[in-house]
């Protein structure tokens, strides 16, 4: 059985990053997410984690310039030593608060171009040796040109084959449902014959064309791990963004 993990970058979000673990824990939330914690330091994360009793998911490596633009690094040739100080400084925090996971973000580039896609690759990789050697597990997640229309992963096949290729059981795909839906349909289909291959779910509401109760009972069957949850607001509220 699934558990929920509440993610702090979109719920409680009138309450200051800190003081949403205590809130997640209220509501009854084994486990959390968020984008980035790197606003604080990681033994302060830690320590409201644990307070409050709660586990960690996953969060996201440094994205870059995020007020500017930037939506990860990976695809980035030209931003290679900044992708290389942020996976230190990621796997750095992961092993301070206890992060399983790692979601490494392949940045605005464009997906045809054979540089960024090597550079995607490359890195790909270079996250993977990173993450393995301190027990933490990585995943990359296709996103919808809809919210992102310049990101470079957004096709779940794509994305799938990247990890397929690279071959380490450490690396898997994060599965946002939202996004799948966005891009592709078919999710529970989907959902099946990816599953080998995922390493993290996440659902959002979405303009659903499918059956939610068929698509929770086959995520209840071949899931056991953590779920994250991802709430779009209406109007972000301060300090949301973390």
């Amino acid at each position: 059985m699934p558990t929920f993990a509440a993610n702090l970058s979109m719920m409680f979000g009138e309450r200051s990053f800190l003081d949403r673990f205590q809130a997640a824990a209220n509501a009854g939330f084994p486990a959390v997410e968020y984008l980035f914690p790197y606003d604080y330091p990681a033994a302060e994360v830690f320590e409201q984690l644990s307070l409050a009793g709660l586990k960690q998911a996953l969060f996201n490596m440094p994205p870059g310039d995020w007020e500017r633009g930037d939506r990860g690094l990976a695809s980035l040739p030209s931003r290679q030593e900044e992708f290389d100080r942020g996976l230190k400084t990621a796997t750095s925090y992961a092993k301070v608060i206890g992060s399983p996971l790692l979601h490494m973000m392949a940045g605005n580039s464009d997906s045809t171009d054979p540089l960024a896609v090597a550079t995607f690759r490359d890195n790909l990789k270079r996250a993977a040796d990173a993450t393995g050697e301190v027990g933490v597990g990585l995943v990359i997640e296709p996103i919808n040109r809809r919210d992102m229309p310049h990101y470079f992963l957004n096709d779940f096949d794509r994305a799938l084959d990247f990890v397929v290729a690279l071959d380490q059981p450490h690396v898997q795909l994060q599965f946002d449902i939202y996004h799948r839906q966005i891009l592709h349909g078919d999710v529970v289909m989907a959902l099946r014959r990816m599953a080998p291959h995922i390493g993290h779910i996440q659902i959002a509401a979405v303009p659903l064309v499918f059956s939610r109760r068929s698509m929770l009972s086959d995520i209840r069957d071949m899931w056991a791990a953590n779920i994250g949850l991802r709430p779009r607001r209406r109007k972000a509220s301060a300090g949301s963004r973390l």
